[in-house]
């Protein structure tokens, strides 16, 4: 097996991988969708009624097999027979109206620390990819990883394009994703809330865990993982934290 030479590996990029609900965005962001949905007509009252009981237990319990339930089964017709151009539309008008105010500023911070260090960063998500793409790209973030539909002729059919990035999913993106981009997943990092995410935390270098659920936090206690409570002081400690222990890299395109 071919060896990466000393010069390659020292320009390798280095990705932050940063999960979206409840740890970059207060609540789900496949809530704040259907809202926009019920607002076009996409959806009766019952159904937003729905989504937003799945929106309350999922800021004060947090993310459960029920809320990855409520977006297998209501997904698709959310984006089925739009085209791409009119889901990005509905996708940045979400943004501008339900997600910006509700973003957590701190976690966004420490999303522009790694990109001061020239790092990618990536945001990873159940939520559909164009949707993560359009808050990466309002955030001014690398790009993002999201679970994918099926367009055919740029008309998206409400068919999954493979699984939903959730769970155990999302570490096995990762993996092939910096496989692809020759990064080193030892010096990768990832933040999120959820034991869900405990594969993906457990794939890379460093990971801190951002106002974890009860399971994750008893996780991050028992393995030293750092945890990070989203107040002044607690950010300081990460940002210092990225200053001290992350490898600066040339500034990647974005």
């Amino acid at each position: 097996m071919s060896q990466v030479a000393p010069e390659a590996a020292a320009d390798a990029p280095i990705v932050a991988f940063f999960d979206v609900d409840n740890t970059l965005l207060r609540g789900a962001s496949a809530f704040h969708l259907a809202k926009a949905a019920r607002r076009m007509g996409m959806l009766r009252a019952g159904e937003i009624l729905k989504f937003c009981w799945h929106q309350a237990t999922f800021l004060f319990i947090g993310e459960n097999d029920r809320h990855l339930g409520s977006i297998k089964d209501r997904a698709p017709n959310l984006i089925a027979g739009y085209t791409e151009a009119e889901v990005e539309k509905i996708a940045n008008d979400v943004f501008e109206r339900d997600i910006e105010k509700r973003l957590w500023p701190e976690t966004v911070e420490l999303a522009h620390e790694h990109l001061a260090k020239g790092h990618q960063v990536w945001l990873i998500s159940a939520t559909p990819q164009i949707v993560g793409r359009v808050i990466a790209e309002r955030l001014g973030l690398t790009g993002a990883l999201g679970t994918m539909f099926v367009a055919r002729d740029g008309v998206f059919t409400g068919a999954f394009d493979g699984p939903v990035l959730h769970g155990e999913e999302k570490a096995i993106a990762a993996r092939a994703f910096t496989a692809e981009l020759g990064a080193d997943l030892a010096d990768s990092w990832a933040y999120s809330d959820s034991r869900n995410d405990i594969p993906l935390l457990s794939l890379v270098g460093h990971r801190i865990v951002v106002n974890p659920d009860a399971r994750l936090t008893k996780h991050a206690k028992e393995h030293g993982w750092p945890i990070l409570q989203l107040k002044r002081a607690s950010i300081k400690d990460a940002q210092r934290r990225v200053r001290r222990e992350a490898k600066a890299t040339r500034k990647q395109a974005r």
